[in-house]
């Protein structure tokens, strides 16, 4: 038997530290066992899929050293490798679970499973909807598939008793049914979930193994579920801890960095980020803490995994990155990893517009400029004294800013700008007064150039970070405050 593991990312957003932590895990068990590690991408999402984010995650792990034999852009023999091009082949396998009766279209209106759950809760059962919860009678289950009523594809599950699930890092799994809802495999816009999807392509394209994170645990029994109604053998299961922050809540991107892009952003060598990622719940068998990914791969043992929750301790990054700086890289390495990063003509050429008719002499550049080759500025509370907003209210203006750019998929100058003109309505400010803390928290200046168009050569990732950064110097955001601040927020739809 072929060794074969999979990533199959959403490209929904910026790419995740977690989807390459669980990406390098994959490849490295693969390569370990003379395999191969494939990637396809789940865009059953059509409304937050973008082909920008697709992009963002293919870069982003090859940047990171993260190769793939198989894929959307590389091509193979079980492709297509997008899901949102292999509808039929989900449509075909819901029509046979619903032509053996393990499967049945549901016609249930949201409102009606609302008005079910809660007279679920109410009665003191479990939450969890069955067959049985969601059938309606035959005359109007007839009358809604005769008028064309929009419906979803659900499995049937068993109504009680013990599912067991083998994995390979935590031995017998048991989960009640009674937990477990009749998941939807097909949405009413004929697109499965990550349920039909996953089981259908894992199948088809010969995985043998799926590593993937212990958030998926609960899901398990529906996986397998399904394996048994299609008759196929299911891949050996193994979850992964989920990275931790480090007061040990689940890695989120409102107490650390987690875009990739960030990371490539401030300047880490992509070596040092995958040796640290390598790191997360592992380690070598002569515990040194700097390795390569050929010597990772060498000496891999899933067995090694430990079960409690990797932080993910960006001082500890740092510090190893620093290591690889003073250590692997001559002046030539060093200068060449330099304008990699940020000195190089592609990235300069966006900067240039910006500057060269502010400045008098060459020497102007570097202080008008050097917020585009910085990291998180260097600012205090005694930066924003010059903004007529009391403290409260301009944490609460950049708080819904990064609330509002955490929702933009096409990042450019006319789509923030859309943003910022949305706020200002809603805060009643005219532009100038709205950006000014904007100005100071992106560019840590007063006075620099254009911060609509340094946000968007900057990037997503830096931008939020800068934002965020600049709430964090201002005194955070209390629980009662981001209360109160989620609460307004939704005012604005």
């Amino acid at each position: 038997m072929t060794v074969r593991t999979r990533i199959a990312p959403s490209p929904t957003g910026d790419p995740h530290v977690g989807t390459a932590y669980i990406a390098l895990f994959n490849l490295c068990f693969a390569r370990q066992h003379g395999g191969e590690f494939i990637l396809r991408i789940e865009d059953t999402d059509r409304v937050r899929s973008t082909d920008e984010s697709e992009q963002m995650i293919l870069d982003s792990l090859r940047w990171l050293g993260i190769e793939w034999s198989e894929g959307p852009d590389v091509g193979g023999p079980h492709g297509p490798y997008r899901q949102s091009e292999r509808g039929d082949i989900y449509a075909e396998h819901a029509q046979r679970l619903i032509d053996a009766g393990h499967a049945f279209k549901c016609y249930r209106t949201s409102e009606e499973l609302d008005e079910l759950r809660e007279a679920r809760k109410a009665a003191g059962l479990h939450l969890a909807l069955k067959p049985a919860d969601l059938a309606l009678d035959a005359d109007e289950q007839e009358r809604r598939e005769r008028e064309g009523m929009p419906y979803v594809v659900r499995m049937t599950v068993p109504e009680s008793g013990t599912c067991v699930v083998e994995d390979m890092l935590r031995g017998s799994i048991e989960v009640d049914w009674a937990q477990v809802d009749a998941q939807i495999l097909l949405k009413s816009d004929g697109m499965p979930t990550y349920h039909l999807a996953n089981v259908v392509d894992d199948h088809l394209m010969g995985i043998t193994h799926v590593l993937r994170g212990e958030e998926w645990i609960n899901s398990a029994p529906k996986h397998q579920l399904l394996y048994e109604y299609f008759g196929w053998d299911m891949p050996a299961l193994c979850h992964m801890p989920l990275l931790r922050n480090p007061d040990k809540s689940k890695l989120s991107k409102r107490k650390n960095p987690t875009s990739i892009n960030y990371y490539r952003r401030m300047g880490f060598l992509p070596q040092a980020v995958l040796n640290y990622l390598g790191r997360m719940g592992w380690s070598m068998p002569d515990e040194r803490e700097k390795f390569s990914l050929e010597e990772m791969i060498a000496n891999f043992d899933i067995q090694r995994v430990s079960l409690g929750g990797p932080v993910f301790d960006l001082e500890k990054l740092t510090w190893l990155n620093g290591v690889y700086l003073r250590e692997d890289l001559d002046d030539q390495a060093f200068l060449k990893a330099l304008m990699d990063w940020a000195f190089n003509e592609g990235y300069v050429n966006q900067i240039l517009p910006q500057v060269r008719t502010r400045v008098d002499t060459l020497s102007d550049v570097a202080p008008l400029a050097g917020h585009f080759f910085s990291g998180l500025p260097d600012i205090d509370e005694s930066s924003f004294e010059s903004v007529k907003l009391e403290r409260e209210e301009l944490v609460r203006l950049l708080q819904f800013l990064v609330w509002r750019l955490e929702g933009v998929s096409s990042w450019n100058k006319e789509a923030l700008l859309a943003e910022v003109k949305l706020l200002c309505e809603y805060f009643d400010l005219k532009m100038k007064a709205f950006l000014a803390p904007v100005f100071i928290a992106v560019t840590g200046s007063a006075s620099s150039t254009s911060v609509m168009d340094a946000m968007a050569i900057l990037g997503s990732d830096m931008t939020r970070a800068r934002l965020r950064y600049a709430i964090n110097v201002l005194g955070g955001v209390s629980k009662k405050q981001a209360k109160r601040f989620e609460k307004e927020y939704r005012e604005l739809g």
